[in-house]
């Protein structure tokens, strides 16, 4: 197992690391170069062209990521961040393309709630990128025993005790109305909701 500084120290490397998140573990590398993009893809075993999504210590700093998030994008993340989600934004400026994949003009972002030691590596640089430490299609860790050999291989790994198990909601906010992609920590319902009150409050402004 490696400390936080050994593990802010591979990502600014452009190495990997595996993180304890407010959901499951993650793997994790900067955002800022395609070269440990792809890395990561590879030791995950994912197709290349599969979006990936830029995980930020605050929505200030998601917003200087991606300055283009005004209005009603940028009203709506701070909503429903700093949670458990993963928003689907525009992204006109096509900044990130190789986070994008085959879904160019759109960003996958997270601003967790998170302290511990997943909490000091995101403070310490900013954004990761980041998907979940398993191989493509297989079980969420939730612990760090549950990630898989030939992904701890590759990456510096900190051990966050058990984390709780459920993945983060997938939130489409590119269309004129909200959608659920995938069920998560937060239920539909209860996203959707947060999501019309917020609309029809900025309406009436």
């Amino acid at each position: 197992m490696t400390t936080v500084e050994e593990a802010v120290s591979a990502i600014r490397e452009g190495g990997l690391a595996v993180i304890p998140t407010d959901t499951v573990y993650g793997l994790v590398c900067t955002p800022y170069r395609e070269e440990p993009v792809r890395r990561l893809s590879e030791v995950k075993r994912r197709e290349p062209g599969q979006p990936i999504a830029i995980v930020a210590a605050s929505v200030d700093w998601l917003l200087e990521c991606v300055p283009e998030l005004r209005g009603r994008a940028a009203t709506l993340a701070r909503l429903l961040l700093p949670g458990p989600y993963t928003l689907v934004l525009p992204n006109p400026a096509r900044r990130f393309p190789w986070l994008a994949g085959a879904h160019q003009g759109t960003i996958g972002v997270r601003v967790p709630e998170l302290d511990g030691p997943g909490g000091s590596v995101l403070e310490h640089v900013g954004a990761v990128a980041a998907t979940s430490a398993n191989l493509h299609d297989g079980l969420d860790p939730v612990r760090v025993e549950d990630v898989p050999e030939e992904i701890r291989a590759h990456a510096a790994v900190i051990d966050g005790g058990a984390l709780p198990g459920t993945p983060s909601t997938v939130v489409d906010l590119t269309g004129a109305e909200p959608r659920i992609l995938r069920e998560g920590a937060v239920a539909p319902e209860e996203a959707l909701a947060r999501l019309e009150t917020a609309l029809a409050v900025r309406a009436g402004e």
